[in-house]
């Protein structure tokens, strides 16, 4: 079971205009309690160089991935091209989870079991 090959599947799915917590991202891969392992793994591209790590952020909505990026405000700008919008509050840049969030069916979340038990990652 490769983990990071489950989270580049997952990554892969999250559809543009949309933003995702690292929570769900561990839980699809059925690590529900590896939310820093997804974020260690987002900053040091070892879910492949390809995910799209802009669309991920904190369970808050609090945009804290800028060390993955080539500049700090990076993922931002790249979330607001797909038409995510981030406000700036205290805590950092946020977005909207409710209205921004990624919301995966629990069809999506048993296909992609099935993908990860057939190609045993």
């Amino acid at each position: 079971m490769d983990f990071y090959k489950r989270m580049q599947y997952v990554c892969d799915r999250i559809p543009r205009g949309r933003a995702a917590t690292y929570g769900q991202i561990a839980l699809l891969c059925g690590k529900p309690k590896n939310s820093r392992q997804v974020g260690y793994a987002l900053r040091n591209g070892l879910a492949g160089k390809q995910v799209p790590a802009h669309r991920i952020v904190n369970a808050n909505g609090i945009l804290i991935g800028a060390a993955a990026f080539e500049f700090p405000d990076m993922q931002r700008l790249l979330l607001q091209e797909e038409g995510v919008l981030a406000t700036k509050t205290d805590a950092g840049w946020k977005v909207d989870l409710k209205q921004y969030g990624w919301k995966n069916t629990l069809a999506e979340a048993e296909e992609l079991l099935r993908i990860f038990e057939e190609n045993h990652i």
